[in-house]
């Protein structure tokens, strides 16, 4: 008893193992219900569908950091809420990229859902590996925060003055190209499955499918975005519990949002802009610490709730007789 009593107590990462376990027990709870129960069966998600689902996760994150608030107090629980709020909002550039990569290979509605949902528990993991690397890395070398911060001025300042965007070339894609070349791969989809068995009966090979491709698109595509999201947290907390949680939490939410953002991106045309100067306050506070002190986690939530809630309602107000 006491063996396990000490288990439960150590820390990992700062952060006793009980809250780690009680964290990756709701993630696993809400998937089972998510893949097991809601979506057993495969159908196409609509917008209220997509807006309860998404109602449901964001509420869960809200009440997380409520109960992060009464472990861990006051500044954690801030931490976690200005975390989960750039998460979300700096992954919503992901959208796009998700939308097109299910366009290019032709994937109907009706499965998108799956290959989201399996899609998080490669970002589960890949998100567990940036995270540990940058705490060890922020740990042993303190300059490697400054270097996160001028990474975010330089990205912010990059997105405020870049109008034009090219969308990723997938054809091209390097990965792609390996992965045409070194797996079999069918033309057409066979349901909801990214791996089947054709040919004779004496003779059956394994083949991908075009939704396995998707799903390794998808994977890669948030790994491309994590490089500007998982600096942007440490930037706010260096705790690797909270940067951790906050990541996974909003991911969660805005997976199940995606299938109304991707009919609503087109209103958010200050969007962009709005993030970019997140960003460039993010990257700020660092330089500033040792100026004027550290900027108080309550002041950065307000400020960067502020500029995101100013591009979205400059947006619908700009665009609210713009067509789909």
């Amino acid at each position: 008893m006491e063996t396990l009593h000490a288990f439960f107590s150590a820390e990992f990462l700062g952060t006793a193992t009980w809250l780690w376990l009680v964290f990756l027990t709701i993630v696993l709870g809400l998937l089972i219900l998510d893949l097991g129960v809601l979506h057993r069966d495969q159908h196409e998600i609509e917008m209220r569908e997509s807006l309860l689902l998404y109602s449901g996760y964001f509420s869960v994150g809200l009440l997380f950091g409520g109960w992060v608030w009464w472990q861990l107090g006051a500044q954690s629980a801030i931490e976690f809420y200005t975390g989960f709020l750039v998460e979300q909002s700096l992954s919503m550039d992901n959208v796009f990229v998700m939308a097109m990569i299910f366009s290019f290979f032709a994937i109907p509605r009706r499965y998108q859902h799956r290959v989201l949902f399996w899609g998080i528990l490669g970002v589960v993991v890949l998100r567990a590996l940036m995270i540990g690397l940058g705490t060890v890395l922020i740990q042993q070398f303190d300059w490697v925060l400054y270097v996160f911060g001028a990474f975010l001025l330089l990205t912010g300042v990059k997105m405020l003055y870049n109008r034009e965007e090219q969308p990723p070339d997938l054809e091209r894609s390097p990965l792609l190209r390996f992965l045409r070349r070194h797996l079999r791969v069918t033309d057409d989809l066979h349901g909801g499955r990214f791996f089947v068995r054709l040919g004779t009966a004496g003779r059956r090979l394994p083949y991908a499918t075009p939704l396995f491709f998707a799903l390794v698109m998808i994977e890669l595509a948030d790994l491309v975005f994590a490089v500007d999201s998982v600096p942007a947290v440490f930037a706010i907390t260096q705790d690797p519990f909270v940067v951790y949680t906050s990541n996974i939490f909003a991911i969660l939410g805005l997976r199940s949002l995606y299938f109304t953002l991707a009919a609503l991106m087109h209103r958010f045309v200050y969007l962009k802009y709005a993030l970019a100067l997140v960003l460039i306050f993010i990257g700020g506070k660092i330089f500033l610490h040792g100026w004027i002190g550290k900027i108080p986690a309550a002041v950065s939530l307000g400020v960067t709730f502020g500029l995101l809630a100013g591009g979205v309602l400059l947006s619908l107000l700009k665009t609210r007789d713009k067509p789909a």
